[in-house]
């Protein structure tokens, strides 16, 4: 499976989701700051996970920033992406099966290393979207 991931700076939370998802062995695609170490501008690093996701080269996303506001809206500016802001397992959990989200939008400050993955395996324990949530989703994609 391949994932883009993306950071505006380096947070504990982005690095480790970054050794996770290569532990786990997925095939990653990083951007900003989790490739130049340094900080970098939050739409930039949305928009290069957002496109990867609406353009198949990956399967779904994690962009990060300081609030995870950021990076969510402008990846949802992105036609065929519906990335949700998730700050808890449970929420990440209903993003994927109510809303069929692709990206994950999570928040450097307030996200510990731990929470982070405790929201990766909740995304993660998602196959597929609830049957009677498909009407729903369908009234949303590409508009």
């Amino acid at each position: 499976m391949k994932v883009s991931i993306g950071s505006d700076d380096l947070y504990p939370v982005a690095v480790t989701l970054l050794e996770e998802l290569k532990r786990r062995g997925f095939e990653v695609r990083a951007y900003g700051a989790l490739v130049s170490g340094r900080v970098e501008p939050w739409p930039d690093i949305a928009f290069s996970v957002a496109n990867d996701v609406a353009e198949g080269r990956s399967d779904f996303g994690i962009v990060i920033c300081y609030t995870g506001t950021g990076v969510s809206i402008a990846a949802n500016k992105v036609r065929g992406v519906r990335a949700a802001l998730c700050f808890d397992a449970e929420t990440a959990k209903g993003a994927r099966l109510w809303n069929d989200a692709n990206v994950l939008a999570i928040s450097g400050r307030l996200t510990t290393p731990q929470v982070g993955k405790e929201i990766l395996d909740a995304w993660l324990s998602v196959k597929s979207p609830d049957p009677n949530e498909i009407n729903n989703i369908k009234k949303i994609i590409d508009k």
